[in-house]
């Protein structure tokens, strides 16, 4: 009987790392920096204070959770659950009707902080949700307070209710994408292509941009299990990715955030992603006040 050796047996592969060992996108997630960011945006300056309110304009998907992250941001200023901007649970169908301003609530006997959210219909397939004329008509400040959205008709500039001279405060200071992390690679194209096309109106508007990308915890189950692993998730690198190569916009400008949605009590980690979000978001539209004041001056 031959003794020759036996063939050890194939060292198994293992499966591929789900994260990275460093944090790609450094983060300070302790309460005290939480409360900084607060307080600098409750005292945020304006560079022109005649503005009143930097204007936010959310737009995106149906279902990505624009009038969630207006309650989410809502919720981090009141250290509380609220309900503003209303949300529906599940649906196929834009939920926001309507063309209306959502102002951010100061502390007892402050006035409202200074910045603004707009929240539209959102984008559908073909014909349906939004009109993409009904954006930009927002970009530049021509719609009015109320104003109900019809998919089929945007504002004419010949009706009554269409602003013919919008002040700087009517207009948009920065344009928000809203994007789901779970849904970003099953976007239809014909939606890429209406927000290509806003983007490219707010570009030649010189409206800064960026994407608030929502659901990071639907995505990878890293973030399901802690919420301080999104910026170590792999997972979470390739949606923004993808999200950038869809979109046209830099990595620096996509914005992971996890909503409030069916948390009974405020997170420290999710207020660090939303306040970040925000931070940047208010920087942008800021700058944007202050370009213009530069190019006023230089005529």
């Amino acid at each position: 009987m031959g003794g020759g050796e036996s063939t050890p047996a194939p060292t198994p592969t293992p499966p591929p790392k789900k994260e990275f060992d460093k944090e790609w996108r450094e983060t300070h997630w302790s309460k005290v920096e939480r409360d900084r960011m607060v307080d600098d945006l409750r005292s945020f300056k304006l560079s022109d204070p005649d503005v009143g309110q930097l204007r936010c304009l959310l737009y995106g998907p149906v279902g990505a959770g624009k009038s969630s992250f207006i309650n989410s941001v809502n919720n981090v200023f009141q250290n509380r659950t609220t309900s503003g901007a209303l949300v529906a649970a599940a649906s196929g169908l834009s939920f926001t009707m309507t063309y209306d301003t959502h102002y951010i609530q100061g502390r007892s006997g402050e006035k409202r902080l200074p910045f603004a959210f707009n929240d539209v219909m959102g984008l559908e397939t073909q014909k349906n949700g939004l009109h993409p004329d009904d954006i930009i008509n927002a970009l530049k400040g021509h719609l009015p307070e109320g104003y109900e959205f019809n998919p089929f008709h945007p504002l004419s500039d010949q009706k009554k209710e269409f602003i013919q001279n919008p002040s700087l405060s009517d207009k948009t200071h920065c344009l928000v994408s809203i994007v789901s992390a779970d849904k970003i690679s099953r976007m239809p194209e014909d939606v890429i292509a209406k927000m290509k096309n806003i983007r490219a109106e707010a570009s030649r508007l010189k409206i800064p941009q960026v994407v608030v990308m929502t659901m990071p915890d639907k995505a990878c189950e890293l973030v399901n299990k802690d919420v301080k692993r999104i910026f170590y998730s792999k997972a979470i690198k390739e949606k923004m990715q993808i999200c950038s190569n869809e979109l046209g916009l830099p990595m620096n400008c996509i914005l992971p955030v996890k909503n409030y949605h069916e948390e009974g009590r405020m997170d420290n980690n999710m207020d660090i992603l939303i306040l970040n979000a925000m931070t940047q978001i208010m920087n942008f539209a800021n700058d944007y006040l202050w370009n213009l004041q530069q190019h006023a001056i230089q005529k």
